[in-house]
């Protein structure tokens, strides 16, 4: 038996992570039924991946009839635990889990698992790094990548484990990482959780459950991270850009220390980042901090940063054509992670923005902008309500636009980048930085940011 009393499994979404826990139970022996709300036309690339192994499906419904023959129901990350199927299975006692508790459970290997608001996948990329060129075998996943239950046989005990861990999979755990990394915790996914409240105690959860031996590092300016201090029961290091630190990283100057307990250690200088903006910097060193609990040298940590550029769709590159650079930072899907990648710059900017709003305060984001946009171009859903808290702004303003020249409705990101060509100036940077969601024009923010990638790169 794969898993304490259970014989048959009910999976909820067949996306990477419902297939990856249909595979796993599957394999080991249990009875596996798959409910998706799509089609089989729809899901027929992801049932002939799972061919090999017995899988009943039910799809086009999540009918509470599953539930008569379930003893485990496994939500995927896109499930919302408010929907009927859910609710029924709380009343009638079932056990509900997900392939981020049961790989914590499993995993034969300590697990780094990390989590945030914003940051989140460069840090958990960039600890992998640190902990590989110290020598390590290590595995880096969750909710980025693969979902790493997929290798949990391949997995030995001496391996290095980081995990990558969204809200979503964290509502559902009852177990928490060995070492766990909770960078910020600011309004995001409102849209899915309802309130901030239901919002930060899903992300409490990485930390709620760890134990005296274990370690946590927390975000020590960002106030709900440092609050955390008090959620559990590890050992507590911070990082931070403005303290002196007794245990964790922080900045001194242009320098970058490491304090472990009284022992203070440079990891790298500031200008030894090759990444933009302060709020990478905080991700450097809280990578810092947590690749040293992990086992991660100080030779191994000088190396990874040195050599890491960044993640896809975070501030990155795209072209610099006529004077004009284009950033991509698809990955911006709150107002909050916006107001970072402006700060990023010295440039005037020409932002693109919009998508599908997450019911979250656009208030600083406006306020921001008129300091720093010379030119808004909006698209998608949120379009309207981004020009109106944008007006807001300016006619509440002492300086009244500030340094804001117009705002532009293109529709599409498509249309946002013909229109940024057309008014771009040498100097400019073009940066697409949304603060919504891409689920009103594109399946994710990957894919708004290779469409946005390839229509830059195809200007004349």
């Amino acid at each position: 038996m794969i898993h304490q009393n259970v014989d048959t499994v009910v999976i909820l979404g067949l996306a990477r992570q419902g297939t990856a826990l249909a595979r796993y139970f599957a394999s080991r022996g249990a009875r596996v039924i798959v409910s998706d709300l799509r089609s089989g036309a729809e899901l027929q690339s992801e049932i002939d991946g799972l061919r090999a192994f017995e899988i009943e499906y039910v799809l086009g419904e999540h009918p509470l009839s599953l539930l008569d023959r379930c003893d485990l129901l496994c939500l995927s990350g896109g499930i919302p635990l408010g929907i009927p199927i859910v609710k029924e299975a709380l009343r009638r006692g079932i056990r509900l889990s997900s392939d981020a508790q049961i790989f914590i459970r499993r995993c034969p290997a300590d697990v780094v698992g990390i989590t945030g608001s914003a940051g989140k996948t460069t840090t958990t990329t960039l600890v992998g790094r640190m902990l590989a060129a110290s020598g390590h075998k290590t595995w880096v996943g969750g909710n980025i990548g693969n979902p790493l239950i997929d290798d949990i046989a391949q997995i030995a005990p001496t391996d290095r484990v980081v995990v990558e861990l969204s809200s979503f999979q964290l509502e559902l755990v009852t177990c928490s990482p060995k070492i766990a990394g909770v960078l910020n915790i600011t309004p995001n996914h409102l849209d899915r959780h309802g309130t901030m409240a239901a919002y930060f105690a899903a992300k409490r959860n990485i930390v709620a459950y760890q134990r005296p031996g274990d370690v946590a590092v927390l975000g020590y300016d960002e106030p709900n991270a440092r609050s955390l201090s008090r959620a559990t029961l590890a050992e507590v290091r911070y990082f931070s850009g403005y303290e002196t630190l007794n245990a964790g990283a922080f900045l001194a100057g242009d320098n970058l220390i490491l304090n472990r307990h009284g022992e203070r250690v440079e990891v790298c200088e500031r200008d030894e980042i090759n990444l933009r903006g302060f709020h990478n910097v905080l991700n450097v060193l809280a990578a810092a901090t947590l690749a040293d609990a992990a086992g991660a040298s100080l030779a191994g940590m000088r190396t990874a940063i040195r050599e890491f550029t960044g993640v896809a769709h975070r501030l990155e590159m795209v072209r610099e054509r006529d004077g004009v650079l284009w950033v991509n930072d698809s990955i911006a899907t709150a107002p909050e992670r916006v107001i970072a990648a402006l700060d990023a710059f010295e440039e005037p900017i020409v932002l693109l923005a919009g998508g599908r709003d997450k019911d979250l305060p656009w208030g600083a984001f406006a306020r921001r902008t008129l300091e720093r946009v010379r030119v808004l171009i909006l698209f998608g859903e949120a379009a309207p309500l981004i020009k109106a808290e944008v007006r807001k702004a300016q006619d509440r303003s002492a300086e009244g636009t500030g340094i804001l020249e117009r705002i532009v409705e293109a529709g599409s990101v498509a249309a946002a980048v013909r229109r940024a060509d057309d008014l771009a100036r040498p100097g400019d940077v073009v940066l697409l930085s949304p603060g919504g969601t891409s689920f009103d024009q594109f399946e994710d923010f990957a894919e708004r940011g290779r469409w946005y990638r390839q229509w830059v790169n195809e200007l004349a």
